[in-house]
């Protein structure tokens, strides 16, 4: 081989790599591998270590471990530890990475600073990092030479495409940070839209789950936070299940538990212990179509109470949203504001009221399961009674459990 020659293969692979991609081949294969990262960041970090709604067999498990190792260098007992201390500390100052309390523009542009900071905080390892990988490749390899990984990531894209691959780890880099530090963190708790309403501020982004591998139905989550199935509608297509679903098939995992679907029985004409248990166990069901109930019957009463009083059309705009809040969750300001519309609307007053009492039936430690079975009939019985067409229909519905 001449000098020549020499010099021109050396400048060939640093500009071609040993592929000779073009550059739709090169987009595609960081589209696959950042899919793949998402793909082992939700199934095998989010719902098999922190939430342990599966099992992996050791395959698939040492796989997405040996990738995570790859493509982000992020240690599983750290990661477990700090997501599951955001369940317990949700939007509270000890949250790790909230943006009620730390602000939406930090936790999206700075949620990886703020995921390193938690990582040292060696109380956070102790009491929430419990049951992940402990064998000898996490103390020799992934957790002792973390970084090793994603330098290797990178010889690997530069070989493969030339100085295009930094470009390639670049991106593969920035996907976690951008995507769950950013995305989930930070928009999955402050837009989007809220299938049930949870104690805590999530939503869910956007009802087709694919590019954050099912990680957008986060309202879902966190209302069901044990479920390896995060979607819950219809139209709402979770990717993560779909490929949890044909490791299942394939006998590579193992489902411990889903959110709970609500059965029914029209039959029913008196509300029993089932009823009651089946309401209890589906709570979130329930007053998701409570408040659906509730929606519909303020779009009827508006009109009349903006005919019959002075109350501002912005007024009425707001008051209407705080009517699908959790009564609980409502600040005191607000409380004064619904008692106003009360004043010109008995129907949403008895609405919210019997919601409030509804709630009460799963918050009765001390109540014996008969006293709440009465209780439940007590309230269908009033609500039967009350000539308010949507609080009857929902009564009905809500006997018909079991």
């Amino acid at each position: 081989m001449t000098q020549n020659s020499g010099l021109d293969f050396v400048l060939d692979f640093l500009l071609n790599g040993v592929t000779h991609s073009s550059g739709w081949e090169i987009l595609l294969f960081t589209a696959l591998v950042t899919h793949i990262t998402i793909a082992s960041v939700t199934i095998f970090l989010h719902r098999c270590q922190a939430h342990r709604a599966l099992d992996l067999h050791a395959i698939p498990s040492h796989f997405f471990r040996f990738w995570l190792w790859m493509t982000t260098g992020m240690v599983t007992k750290e990661w477990a530890a700090i997501h599951r201390k955001h369940h317990a500390k949700c939007e509270t100052v000890d949250d790790p990475h909230s943006p009620i309390t730390r602000g939406i523009e930090k936790v999206v542009f700075e949620g990886a600073e703020l995921y390193r900071a938690e990582a040292k905080n060696r109380e956070t390892m102790e009491k929430y990092g419990h049951g992940t990988p402990d064998d000898w490749l996490e103390h020799n390899v992934y957790s002792k030479h973390s970084a090793l990984g994603v330098s290797l990531m990178l010889i690997i894209d530069i070989a493969l495409f030339g100085v295009l691959g930094l470009t390639v780890w670049a991106v593969q880099m920035a996907w976690i940070p951008v995507t769950a530090a950013g995305m989930i963190n930070g928009i999955g708790h402050y837009w989007g839209y809220r299938n049930y309403d949870c104690k805590d501020a999530s939503t869910n982004i956007f009802p087709i789950g694919i590019l954050i591998g099912g990680e957008e139905l986060h309202n879902n989550h966190h209302t069901f936070g044990t479920s390896a199935k995060l979607s819950a509608k219809w139209y709402e297509f979770d990717i993560g299940w779909l490929y949890i679903s044909i490791l299942a098939f394939f006998g590579l995992a193992k489902v411990k538990k889903i959110a709970p679907e609500p059965k029914f029985d029209r039959s029913k004409q008196v509300a029993d212990s089932a009823t009651l248990q089946s309401i209890v166990a589906n709570r979130y069901d329930v007053m998701a179509k409570y408040a659906r109930s509730l929606r519909h019957t303020w779009s009827e009463e508006v009109d009349q109470i903006r005919a019959k009083s002075k109350l501002e059309s912005d007024f009425l705009k707001s008051t209407g949203k705080l009517l699908q809040r959790e009564p609980a969750s409502l600040e005191l300001n607000q409380k004064q504001q619904l008692s106003e519309l009360f004043k010109h609307s008995h129907t949403l007053k008895t609405m919210h009221e019997m919601r409030v009492e509804l709630a009460v039936l799963w918050e009765r430690s001390h109540s014996t399961s008969d006293q709440l079975v009465q209780q439940l009939r007590d309230w269908c019985a009033r609500a039967e009674a009350s000539g308010i067409r949507s609080l009857q229909e929902f009564s009905l519905r809500l006997r018909s459990y079991a």
